[in-house]
């Protein structure tokens, strides 16, 4: 069986869990003999066909223009980054298309627009066709990878099309209305979690549009899964739970390496509205007051950063409160071997990888129970993203007795150990086998 997988993060092209989560499903998909297309928001008109589990790290490139194709056959990289750097993939996607192609992008709105009868379908095409349209950056790369998803489509061979997001929700529209494919969409997050409101309302249509014209609606969790019956209205007979995991890469050492004298409670994660950042840091100014010599460490990057940061500087936190910024993967393996505590406070989480592996190196989690990731965890505490009392009691507990704390990170880790993207993987087949069967 081969699927064309289309994704908006993948190592090294990350910001958030879902690059992470896409590199461990499709690795145990790889184990299970499924061969994988997989398109990114790349400078170059490429894919990545995957077929061995090795794959998902050295990323074998295709071109779709044979020309530019011999061109790349012929290159010598000395690192991984540099053939990265070479094809586009850098941190955050950018918008490569000229403006002739842009220009192009508005015929192919045709796909969206052309019906004009009132069956559900096609008011899902007229919804996208209103809603994709915008001159922000981000809608930008969206038009621009909807638009070179024609020709994807119509170059590759494949059995089934999985999307993940409502960024790529439009291209796998296209390629299912070109191949008659099976499309399945992966909910990672909806606006709601990301906005921790209303959030954008072309986004909404966008998100509702995909799962409306999808086969199959994979959600991450049950909280999940009843977001989307209840402010999406989406047939429930599509929709199947299934949720992330964390694989235990056996080459990782972990190595336990103190930065700081005293215990280091942890916040990683995107610095947005839907984590809640805020809380985190109304917790750490409690908190510092029993125990001075704690450092909290928020490591990210997001909309809320310099607030966060200018009201950690108005209560005169001054070295006991820190920011790392935007960390890469061998930053955020060191900075999980040096914390003590794991803390996420989030509003609206789908699931929640972060806080799987902080628990895989044996770092105590304090989670909320508005996280999907609390559906498969016990051995963390869970707590309302809004009980700040509860909070700092919890730590200052877990500060005054370390042994208490240690014992529960050993416990973390033992049962991190056993969710494993293998059994996900499996599920996920399950679905793959009701459609083309």
């Amino acid at each position: 069986m081969k699927i064309l997988m289309f994704t908006w993060e993948f190592p090294p092209l990350i910001s958030g869990g879902m690059g992470m989560a896409c590199y461990g499903m499709i690795k145990s998909l790889l184990k299970l003999g499924i061969e994988i297309d997989l398109v990114l928001p790349t400078k170059e008109l490429i894919y990545f066909p995957l077929v061995k589990v090795e794959d998902v790290d050295l990323l074998p490139v295709v071109y779709l223009d044979p020309v530019r194709q011999k061109e790349f056959a012929r290159m010598e990289f000395l690192t991984m980054q540099e053939k990265m750097e070479y094809m586009g993939m850098t941190v955050h996607p950018e918008t490569y298309l000229q403006l002739a192609e842009i220009q192009k992008f508005q015929g192919l709105k045709y796909f969206f627009s052309e019906a004009r009868s009132e069956t559900v379908v096609e008011k899902v095409w007229q919804e996208v066709a209103l809603h994709l349209m915008g001159d922000e950056d981000l809608f930008q790369k969206v038009q621009e990878f909807t638009y070179r998803a024609e020709k994807i489509a119509k170059s590759l061979n494949y059995d089934i099309i999985h999307c993940h997001d409502w960024l790529t929700y439009p291209a796998g529209m296209i390629t299912k209305k070109i191949s008659n494919k099976p499309l399945v969409v992966h909910i990672h997050a909806t606006e709601f979690d990301r906005s921790g409101g209303a959030g954008d309302e072309r986004i909404h249509k966008i998100e509702h549009a995909g799962m409306v014209y999808a086969d199959r609606v994979i959600a991450v969790s049950k909280y999940t899964s009843q977001m989307i019956m209840s402010r999406y209205r989406i047939d429930t007979m599509k929709i199947r739970i299934i949720h992330n995991a964390y694989s235990i890469d056996d080459s990782v050492v972990f190595q336990r390496k103190r930065i700081f004298s005293g215990p280091t409670i942890l916040f990683l994660g995107r610095i947005t509205l839907q984590k809640g950042p805020d809380y985190f840091l109304d917790v750490a100014e409690r908190v510092l007051q029993s125990h001075p010599e704690a450092r909290f460490i928020m490591a990210g990057s997001g909309d809320m950063a310099r607030k966060i940061l200018r009201k950690s500087a108005s209560m005169r936190l001054k070295n006991r409160f820190l920011f790392a910024g935007f960390l890469n993967r061998t930053q955020v393996e060191k900075i999980l071997g040096a914390s003590d505590i794991y803390m996420l406070p989030s509003v609206s989480e789908p699931f929640g990888i972060a806080p799987l592996e902080a628990m895989a190196y044996g770092v105590t989690a304090i989670i909320s129970k508005q996280a999907g990731v609390a559906e498969v965890v016990n051995n963390a505490f869970k707590i309302d993203f809004w009980d700040i009392d509860r909070m700092t009691e919890t730590l200052n507990y877990l500060l005054d007795n370390p042994d208490v704390c240690e014992e529960m990170g050993r416990k973390g880790k033992l049962e991190v150990h056993q969710i494993e993207w293998d059994a996900a993987a499996s599920k996920i087949n399950e679905v793959y086998t009701e459609l083309v069967q």
